[in-house]
């Protein structure tokens, strides 16, 4: 019986385009390792069948009678997903950053297993990189496994695993895959209405239905009432990106919480509407006391049994950008995100860290198949939060440094943001269209600045 993918699934493959390819990046920057990037090859390819979708791709049913299937890639080429590139001297993170750029506005190969990693050698340090791009297809809940998960260990010597000989299953014909339609549909006759459906409908109304948001939605309706603000960031998106990255110490955010109240993702989000702020006030934009910013923010949340487990509802987050003094703004997200929580029963960061183990790719794909969902017109941006766990990790024995998420763009928005904690340590990634924020680097120096001005008023 051949396993096929969800409508949720289904849609992020038909609303993907060109100029808004769907993956979601990761930058892990590492001492090298011992054995040098052989190492860290040898080990993915050991660990690669604890994560047996990454050798599979996806198959259309013949005349669209159902959604697409997962099959074994007979011809899977660990060489074509595990790829190594250099820096030229020095080596600097602005040149990495540009080959991350280059490599994130390169949609993944819809004929092979929907994932990439390249292993990049030549920085400033003696440090190696790992960057990595995964589709949310392969995402389906906090119970996915990512290449994350698989690469890094507590300990510095972790063993490989004993190699494990693969033979991927026989494709299946097409007759075998309009049969096993047929068959479901018998069994279960809405079946194929819903993929008729799919295929004359917005596949984002069926995302929103499917994924679970609507809910999201009628808790944020007064927002919601009205278009989302006019931004810089609304505009149509071509196919060239520019990543920019910051980092802050979590003490120092802590410290802030301690002071004023709230959470740390309450002090994050004040941290980017103030480098917001900052950022359109560079750019000449018009700023007043009333002027907003809409951010789509993705939480993760209770099901409907009280388990901590993989649903992720997206709310409507108006960023007071207006707003000059930074403790007014700290206080205004605190009392909206406090609302949001307690009705939607989110669950915390030990509990993320718990279920998930470290897994960034999967995290912040759930906030991106999340965010997906909705209507473009509804907000400005997404800022998605992954906690991890605040020990050192390893991978082949090298210590991770930094780890930067890359949160895809939607149609007609130029900017995402994804932040990530780790090991003491949150680390941000700007994802943006070149040509519409194109100054992205400039939002990113930013973060500093603000991290600085909330520490100051918790003095």
């Amino acid at each position: 019986m051949v396993e096929r993918l969800s409508t949720l699934d289904a849609s992020f493959l038909y609303l993907e385009e060109p100029g808004t390819p769907m993956h979601v990046g990761g930058v892990l920057i590492l001492e090298t390792p011992p054995g040098g990037l052989d190492a860290l090859a040898s080990l993915i390819t050991a660990r690669l069948p604890l994560v047996p979708r990454y050798r599979q791709r996806v198959v259309e049913v013949p005349g669209q009678l159902a959604n697409p299937v997962w099959v074994d890639d007979p011809d899977f080429d660990i060489a074509y997903h595990l790829r190594r590139s250099g820096l030229p001297r020095p080596g600097t993170r602005a040149q990495l950053l540009d080959l991350v750029s280059r490599l994130n506005s390169r949609p993944l190969d819809r004929n092979r297993p929907l994932w990439e990693a390249y292993l990049v050698e030549g920085l400033t340090g003696g440090r190696v990189a790992v960057v990595t791009k995964t589709h949310p297809a392969l995402v389906d809940g906090l119970s996915a496994v990512d290449i994350g998960q698989v690469l890094l260990d507590v300990t510095p010597d972790a063993p490989l695993p004993e190699p494990v000989e693969w033979h991927p299953q026989p494709l299946p014909s097409g007759l075998e895959l309009v049969r096993s339609a047929l068959e479901e549909y018998r069994q279960r006759p809405s079946s194929l209405v819903d993929a008729a459906r799919s295929a004359v409908t917005d596949a984002s109304t069926t995302a929103a239905r499917l994924g679970g948001l609507a809910g999201g939605l009628l808790r944020t309706a007064r927002s919601a009432i009205m278009p989302a603000p006019h931004s810089p960031m609304n505009a149509p998106v071509g196919r060239q990106r520019r990543v920019a990255v910051a980092s802050a110490p979590l003490d120092d955010l802590k410290r802030v919480r301690k002071a004023h109240g709230g959470t740390v993702n309450d002090v994050l989000l004040t941290v980017m509407t103030g480098a917001l702020r900052e950022w359109l006030l560079s750019r000449g934009e018009p700023v007043v006391s009333s002027t907003t910013i809409r951010a789509l923010v993705p939480v993760s949340v209770q099901d409907e049994e009280g388990a901590a487990g993989s649903r992720v509802t997206s709310h409507l987050v108006d960023l007071p950008v207006g707003e000059p003094n930074p403790r007014v703004r700290l206080a205004r997200l605190t009392y909206a995100m406090r609302g949001i929580t307690q009705h939607g029963e989110s669950v915390g960061a030990d509990s993320l860290i718990a279920l998930s183990g470290f897994a960034p790719s999967t995290l912040h794909a759930l906030g991106a198949r999340a965010a997906r969902g909705l209507s473009r017109r509804l907000f400005n941006v997404v800022i998605t939060n992954v906690p991890g766990p605040q020990v050192p990790l390893y991978a082949a024995g090298g210590r991770m440094l930094e780890v930067f998420p890359v949160v895809p763009l939607a149609r007609g928005q130029g900017l995402s943001i994804g932040m990530t904690s780790f090991d003491g340590t949150v680390f941000f990634g700007f994802n943006a269209d070149r040509d519409s924020v194109g100054d992205v680097d400039v939002l990113a120096d930013l973060v500093e600045q603000e991290v600085a001005d909330l520490v100051e008023t918790s003095s």
